[in-house]
């Protein structure tokens, strides 16, 4: 997928090809993060006096490195979506010439809130290896929650350019169902349960693979650094429903830049 170029973006296959290898991070990301504690004094507001910062340890320190990496282009790409738009800086490195693919209203739909209450609230008493606090791993902990947070949005934010090629692909069908605001026909028309199956099991497979010791693949009890069903149906409740929750806004105002 070469993001230069419209045609490479919107080819379905490419997209599904993207979306099983941003499964890979994920899941690794989750296995990486479950090393520690729940620490939930990461995510408390104001818990740790930060000078001139107004929020969690989290906040401050993904801030930070919103600000470092927007400097070096990361958000300039169409699939980044920060959590913290409008603290960016400028890149010295020269532009990109991306070419134009989604609708001129693509970064106004940013859900990362939510994804953040997600994560923090149903991701983490899950693969958090036990409650509590260690406090020499505070700063561990937040970097693993950035890596988790930045590959979940970045697939949950990828519905744009499912969106985007279903439109194109039968643009008279959807421009229908946009001008009647029938938002239960277009989540139907974007809603593939086969594929969503698929995608399950698969998450299983992955988790059991990755999250096992190879020394203990034959034994007759082989220890799972996160439970594989507890990634599954992360993904089920939360992951895939975000992600069509990005794919019907982007549908419902797609009418607003025709062309």
């Amino acid at each position: 997928m070469d993001f230069t170029k419209a045609e490479t973006v919107l080819d379905l296959n490419n997209i599904r090809e993207a979306l099983v290898r941003m499964e890979d991070s994920i899941v690794f990301d989750l296995i990486e993060r479950s090393q520690f504690f729940s620490t939930p004094t990461v995510y408390e507001p104001n818990h740790f006096k930060i000078p001139d910062f107004d929020g969690s340890f989290l906040d401050w320190l993904l801030l930070q490195v919103e600000k470092v990496q927007s400097q070096v282009r990361r958000y300039q790409a169409p699939d980044q979506t920060p959590f913290f738009p409008d603290k960016l800086l400028p890149s010295f490195l020269p532009n990109i010439n991306y070419e134009k693919v989604l609708a001129s209203y693509a970064n106004e739909i940013n859900i990362n809130d939510k994804i953040m209450q997600f994560y923090i609230n149903e991701i983490v008493p899950v693969v958090a290896c036990k409650d509590g606090v260690q406090p020499e791993n505070i700063g561990s902990v937040a970097d693993c929650d950035i890596s988790c947070l930045q590959a979940l949005s970045r697939r949950i934010h990828f519905g744009k350019f499912v969106a985007e090629s279903k439109f194109r692909s039968n643009r008279e069908y959807y421009t229908e169902l946009i001008k009647a605001k029938d938002v239960a026909a277009i989540e139907a028309s974007i809603t593939n349960s086969a594929v969503e199956e698929k995608i399950l099991e698969r998450l299983v497979t992955k988790a059991e693979s990755y999250g096992t010791d190879p020394s203990l693949k034959y034994s007759q009890n082989p220890q799972s650094k996160v439970k594989p069903e507890s990634i599954a149906r992360l993904y089920r409740d939360y992951v895939i429903p975000l992600t069509k929750t990005v794919e019907i806004e982007y549908l419902l105002r797609r009418l607003e830049d025709p062309e």
